[in-house]
């Protein structure tokens, strides 16, 4: 979910966790309203900032949310040791959150999103904080979890991220949806064709409408419509809709 600041996407996630309330419309998470407590207890939601208790450390902090779940004792403790190495944190659990750096606060905040292995997961700006090689290692985990059937809702204004990560976008801007679709239908570009052959040499290519024709003996390893970059395609989407 891309938007710029007041695009409506903080809106829309607040909905989704029964937090406001529509007003007009439905809005239904997993057939129930978003307040239901049985579709709550299938979401975990990462904020944009993580609101973490400092004088607790990230052993505690994890089985305080587990807790929350009513997930029983024994489970807790796998879970929490499961959930540190995932996000790179194994061997911290006994360090007080108020130590951690910013790009650590947001591990442990992506380990809390999971604590009650969650069918549908929101993330809100889930990189934020994070060094190159923390970014990626959270998309890489964010890929992992997509191919474990889980359903990530994820917004972001870092647009390699979500070209990166994502199988379909939705842009909003000034409270309002203004495109939708996979990743290849909004950054493909029907107007052109890319075609792509063995080395030509000058002669090939100054015949090239023949060599198209009949190949000149070349084989043909690629064609598909151009595409232009997430940000470029939001970019002028924004212009389009001022």
């Amino acid at each position: 979910m891309l938007g710029s600041n007041g695009a409506g996407k903080s809106t829309t996630i607040k909905l989704l966790l029964g937090l406001l309330f529509p007003t007009s419309g439905d809005i239904e998470v997993f057939g129930k309203p978003p307040g239901n407590v049985s579709a709550k207890n299938r979401i975990g939601y990462l904020p944009e900032e993580s609101y973490l208790y400092g004088f607790l450390d990230a052993g505690e902090i994890l089985d305080y949310y587990a807790r929350l779940f009513n997930i029983p004792r024994d489970t807790r403790s796998r879970r929490i040791a499961e959930l540190l190495e995932m996000v790179g944190l194994q061997g911290m659990e006994h360090r007080p959150l108020a130590e951690f750096s910013k790009g650590m606060q947001r591990r442990i905040g992506i380990a809390q999103a999971l604590i009650n292995n969650p069918d549908l997961l929101i993330f809100d700006e889930p990189t934020t904080g994070l060094d190159p090689i923390g970014a990626r290692e959270v998309k890489e985990l964010i890929l992992r979890l997509k191919e474990e059937g889980k359903s990530i809702l994820l917004s972001s204004h870092r647009l390699a991220d979500v070209e990166d990560v994502c199988d379909r976008v939705t842009v909003l801007y000034g409270g309002k949806k203004r495109a939708e679709g996979s990743i290849d239908e909004l950054l493909s570009s029907p107007q052109s064709t890319i075609l792509e052959t063995d080395r030509l040499d000058e002669e090939t290519i100054a015949s090239i409408e023949k060599v198209l024709k009949d190949s000149g003996g070349l084989s043909l390893r690629k064609a598909e419509s151009p595409r232009q970059s997430l940000e470029e395609f939001f970019l002028d989407l924004v212009e389009e809709a001022r």
